[in-house]
């Protein structure tokens, strides 16, 4: 267990990345209770890898992540939450929770277990469904997140950093960080194209199945990555690292320059650590 998230040395952020060309897979639209999903699965007999999307993203956003994960022999699969890119909208008298909805959909596609790797507002998500399906996770990879914090010193210091102003702040300059608008304007523009494809702005809020507290989080059993940008306004390294204290058998990793999108913004830098990660075995496997 590392008991503080260390500093690493990232790529550097001010040569743009081009989008790898994606390898094939199925897109559908998984029939679950009480509501629709759109997905799309590369499939094959790798472990799984369910990529699940920020509040400003999709099923769609996955572009650097999808052929690299697949090439690197996981079956990879995405899918879009109720209220965003071709999934249903969650009703205001029964919304659901985002975490019973993965829950469904994994028991759609016969996963019996699973990499969960999130970003952001995905990181509520895969957190919550940590807490509640933790004989399902393989792993569990959270970027850019607090964890579903909803009470104690995280989820208070995460609110006292916030300006009142927040919400009224574009998108892109919230979660992309300065270096990054700077050295990489078309990507910027691909960025912002692909929120507003995924963004329906409609629907009900779904809620979480527990309430996360950090005694909550000391109870994780999921061997757990951490991750965030050194230029993070949401979730900074100070947060991830009082995040780090709580959970279990962490790791954790600061990319340099970088703010609330590593996927995004220094693609090749997050796929390495995130693979690296799932490659190692866990540590009661390395201490058996």
């Amino acid at each position: 267990m590392n008991e503080s998230i260390p500093s690493t040395q990232a790529d550097d952020p001010m040569v743009p990345v081009p989008i790898p060309m994606q390898v094939p897979a199925k897109e559908g639209m998984a029939e679950l209770p009480g509501t629709h999903l759109g997905y799309w699965d590369t499939g094959g007999t790798g472990e799984p890898v369910v990529f699940l999307h920020p509040a400003s993203g999709s099923a769609l956003v996955w572009l650097y992540q999808q052929p690299v994960f697949a090439r690197a022999g996981y079956r990879v699969v995405a899918y879009s939450r109720r209220n965003y890119y071709n999934s249903d909208l969650a009703p205001e008298d029964n919304p659901g929770t985002g975490s019973e909805d993965l829950h469904h959909l994994i028991e759609f596609l016969g996963l019996e277990k699973f990499h969960a790797v999130s970003s952001a507002a995905g990181g509520s998500v895969a957190a919550d469904y940590a807490v509640s399906h933790p004989e399902r996770l393989l792993s569990l990879t959270v970027s850019s997140n607090n964890l579903a914090a909803a009470t104690g010193d995280i989820a208070e210091t995460a609110a006292k950093i916030r300006l009142k102003e927040w919400d009224d702040l574009p998108r892109w300059f919230r979660e992309l960080g300065p270096s990054y608008r700077a050295a990489n304007p078309e990507g910027v523009e691909k960025w912002i194209e692909l929120n507003h494809k995924s963004e329906t702005g409609k629907g009900a809020r779904q809620k979480l199945a527990n309430v996360v507290t950090p005694e909550k989080l000391r109870t994780l059993k999921v061997r757990t990555l951490l991750i965030t940008g050194a230029a993070d306004m949401f979730t900074p390294p100070s947060v991830m690292r009082m995040i780090a204290r709580h959970v279990p058998n962490n790791e954790g990793v600061i990319v340099a320059e970088c703010g609330h999108s590593p996927y995004w913004e220094q693609p090749e830098f997050f796929n390495r650590a995130v693979l690296g990660f799932l490659g190692r075995p866990s540590k009661s496997t390395r201490d058996g």
